[in-house]
């Protein structure tokens, strides 16, 4: 397990950045279809994140798995970077894209979302107490806080 920083932090993020929540649905009768359709771990998400982890100039920050891992949390530099992997041929994410819906087509056996969130410098909050580094605090920096920070102070947007 990674060292706990003890005492209050919070993600350190120079500029803008995209939070990109993606996720899947798997039949719960026959999980491992599921994850065939969704191209299994090699080619799936694992893969694409193993890709990024090994490519930090395609722009993402940073990604966090919750629960079983059906959930992903990524952080992005920017959308045009997280559009850019999304659509290039040469990145593991249009293979399984398009062998998603080949396999998939109308099926309701399994299902697929994503969200997108463009956040401006400044309009996040974000608080770590005796956690390891975490999320967008792992993704992008921590930051030691006082015992005088408040979430209004650390939301400079709405004290402006």
């Amino acid at each position: 397990m990674a060292e706990i920083n003890q005492g209050r932090w919070t993600a350190q993020v120079d500029g803008d950045f995209v939070v990109f929540l993606i996720g899947a649905r798997l039949q719960a009768r026959h999980p491992l279809r599921s994850l065939r359709d969704l191209s299994g771990l090699k080619r799936g998400m694992q893969g694409m994140l193993s890709y990024l982890a090994e490519h930090p100039e395609a722009g993402c920050l940073g990604f966090q798995q919750l629960g079983v891992g059906t959930v992903n949390v990524q952080y992005w530099r920017s959308f045009a970077d997280l559009e850019r992997f999304a659509k290039d041929d040469d990145n593991p994410h249009v293979a399984a894209w398009r062998g998603f819906w080949k396999r998939v087509g109308r099926s309701d056996r399994t299902g697929i979302w994503h969200e997108t969130y463009l956040v401006r410098a400044g309009e996040y909050e974000a608080i770590y107490g005796n956690m390891p580094p975490f999320g967008l605090g792992k993704a992008t920096g921590l930051e030691r806080l006082g015992s005088g920070s408040t979430a209004r102070t650390r939301l400079r947007s709405v004290t402006r």
